[in-house]
């Protein structure tokens, strides 16, 4: 009887001691990810072309505003390019999280563009609004 407990013990360690050390590897390997994706994506990003599945290309830019109108936004990017961004009625505007029209964009803000290479900008990101003169 004691032979069957101790084999049962013995048994069950193991098994735990190999769970917690999957557990111990596993948990910094997600984080690897989302660490990558954070410093692709991060505030050190200035430019990025993405393909979705559909064969779709988003372009991301990051800049200061120059020049905006009701349709089109230019962009001032940090590494010196000048990028002309279309607008639409539909393009949506984001500041923390809330909603605000388009027609409150103005120079000199810090965004985030996210618009197809074959359309106007599906979202404007505000990350940075400067204190008035």
């Amino acid at each position: 009887m004691g032979s069957m407990f101790s084999r049962r013990f013995i048994f069950l360690a193991g098994l735990l001691v190999t769970l917690n050390v999957a557990l111990w590897f596993a948990a910094p390997g997600l984080a690897l990810r989302k660490a990558i994706i954070a410093q692709l994506f991060g505030p050190k990003m200035i430019r990025a072309v993405v393909y979705d599945k559909p064969g779709v290309q988003w372009n991301l830019d990051r800049g200061v505003i120059t020049q905006v109108s009701s349709t089109q936004l230019t962009l001032h990017e940090f590494d010196g390019r000048i990028q002309p961004i279309p607008l639409a009625s539909t393009t949506e505007v984001f500041r923390f999280g809330r909603s605000l029209p388009l027609d409150v964009l103005a120079k000199r803000w810090h965004v985030v563009v996210t618009w197809p290479a074959t359309g106007p900008a599906q979202s404007v990101d505000v990350e940075q609004i400067p204190p008035r003169r």
